[in-house]
């Protein structure tokens, strides 16, 4: 180990210059335990880790923001928190949005007649022909083969927290592009359950 890695404020002078022996340090020290804690707040291992790295990269990027005089532990554990928070949030956004569709879902389908709703169904299928390709794969294998965000991560060789971005991408896509009550066939199409990950 670099001696002056173990001077606090020498070490972080080293990672605001952007030493990579300084991060690769950083990681070696605290990335099992940051791992370790995440998984306490959120009991998902795949995702605490996507988690962890998140702050890493985004600790990386904003590298010359950081303050000599700070904990350099403190700071990644109360980064990771505030990053697990943020995940939270916006899972708990999703779900209150899912939750409105699914209570239309039920007067959609008294409103419209059969053939009403086969056009629809139509104008939803193309809007998802027309997605960017790697959106369409991840949306459909979530909403029509029913895998879950990890089984698409493993599939797709990439994280849980891309295909959720996907997921996000696709929706705000057909959203822009479609009336609110035609999205709703969506759900008609597919169904909508939340996909754990």
């Amino acid at each position: 180990m670099n001696a002056s890695f173990s001077n606090q404020k020498k070490f972080i002078k080293h990672l605001k210059k952007g030493n990579t022996s300084a991060y690769t340090h950083l990681i070696d020290l605290y990335y099992k335990k940051l791992c370790d804690y995440a998984s306490s707040l959120d009991r998902d291992s795949f995702k605490s880790e996507d988690i962890v790295q998140n702050v890493i990269v985004r600790m990386w990027q904003q590298r010359e923001k950081l303050d000599t005089n700070i904990s350099i532990k403190n700071y990644l554990y109360k980064s990771v928190y505030n990053e697990f928070i943020d995940q939270y949030r916006k899972t708990i956004a999703v779900t209150t949005l899912e939750k409105k569709y699914i209570e239309g879902l039920d007067l959609i389908l008294e409103e419209k007649e059969e053939d009403e709703t086969n056009r629809l169904i139509a104008l939803v299928e193309r809007e998802i022909e027309q997605l960017p390709t790697k959106c369409k794969e991840t949306f459909l294998l979530s909403k029509k083969e029913g895998l879950t965000y990890i089984e698409i991560a493993e599939f797709q060789h990439v994280s849980v927290n891309t295909v959720e971005k996907q997921m996000s991408k696709a929706f705000s896509i057909i959203r822009k592009k479609m009336k609110e009550k035609m999205l709703s066939t969506l759900f008609i199409l597919f169904g909508f359950k939340a996909n754990k990950v």
